[in-house]
């Protein structure tokens, strides 16, 4: 685990947000190797689709660059040490459960081969 206190560079985000968002970045530290980028990202992804609906997006690393579109308030870039996070949710909508997408998705396949 890096020991180092977060340092917020840049975020929208209210302030209990961004408390969660360390607090799991804490706990994603400690349950991963730090040169687990990938298990690290999806851990904090994952709990912030629990916690605040799905289209939760999370890039975790030493060294990267972005561009993105995100929803106003949903925005935070910090670091650990040496460790850069970027957290944001985009703008669709995913009320819908996977299976409910998939099956409107497919119910539209279907209704395009009825009408040619």
């Amino acid at each position: 685990m890096l020991e180092g206190r977060g340092v917020v560079r840049e975020t929208d985000m209210p302030e209990e947000m961004q408390g969660r968002v360390l607090e799991l970045a804490y706990q994603a530290l400690d349950l991963h190797e730090v040169s687990d980028c990938q298990s690290i990202a999806h851990y904090i992804k994952q709990k912030f689709d629990e916690d605040y609906g799905a289209a939760w997006h999370c890039v975790v690393g030493k060294e990267f660059g972005s561009c993105i579109t995100h929803l106003r308030g949903t925005f935070i870039f910090f670091g650990v040490e040496m460790m850069e996070f970027l957290i944001f949710k985009d703008g669709n909508d995913f009320s819908l459960t996977k299976e409910e997408a998939v099956g409107v998705l497919q119910l539209q396949d279907s209704t395009k081969k009825i009408k040619t």
